[in-house]
């Protein structure tokens, strides 16, 4: 059934203009930005098939356009407005974590890292550079690996951490297998940035593990 015959309170648009974005399932909202279904399928069924199909909604925002292609009705136009929609938010909460009281909210921070880090497919270590204030300076990739791990050099992490003027940092990488759990691996690498960091007087806030569902920090595990 085409979505012009539901219920007027059942459209995700009305529902969305009576209730806000918050009341939408993620389907409704997909829906919402494709706007028009396919032959047989409405925009929400199409919507369900999309993240059936890849899984979440972090992934197939990251999906490429030929990706995207594979579902039937969709082409490459669709694929570069979920990337234009991923890339609106990172600048978003790119310009949220540079206000003076952002990083009080971890939950921003978590935010922020798996927007840009969820969905890659290969380890990449990124760094978030703070000023004396904690506000954002830049977040930088600096590593990127294979699927399973990545090599991280702490004099480079220095270099750009006394480039920036850097105050303290926050760590971040992901692991696309979806295990959140800091590794020994990870635990031993934070604290050979810290000790090469303290050298210059730059502070490792936190180091976060980053999957499509979580970003977890290691701060609050106690393994920094």
């Amino acid at each position: 059934m085409p979505i012009t015959d539901w219920p007027e309170n059942d459209r995700p648009r009305e529902k969305m203009l009576s209730l806000g974005p918050g009341a939408l399932s993620d389907a409704e909202l997909l829906a919402v930005l494709l706007r028009v279904g396919v032959a047989g399928k409405s925009a929400v069924d199409l919507a369900r098939e999309l993240l059936g199909h890849f899984g979440s909604i972090t992934a197939l925002m990251h999906a490429s356009p030929a990706e995207v292609s594979k579902i039937k009705g969709l082409g490459p136009a669709k694929a570069l407005q979920f990337q234009a929609a991923l890339q609106l938010a990172r600048r978003a909460l790119d310009e949220r974590l540079r206000e003076p009281t952002a990083l009080s909210s971890p939950s921003d921070v978590s935010d922020f890292l798996r927007l840009q880090l969820g969905g890659e497919l290969a380890e990449v270590f990124m760094v978030l550079f703070l000023d004396a204030q904690n506000r954002l300076i830049r977040a930088e990739r600096l590593f990127t690996g294979t699927l399973t791990q990545t090599s991280v050099y702490p004099r480079e992490v220095v270099k750009a951490a006394l480039a920036h003027n850097a105050a303290s940092v926050i760590l971040a990488h992901n692991h696309p297998s979806g295990v959140a759990e800091p590794s020994q691996a990870d635990v031993s690498l934070t604290a050979a940035l810290r000790a090469a960091l303290a050298l210059v007087d730059v502070q490792v806030l936190d180091h976060f593990v980053v999957t499509a569902g979580t970003a977890r920090s290691m701060a609050q595990a106690g393994l920094i």
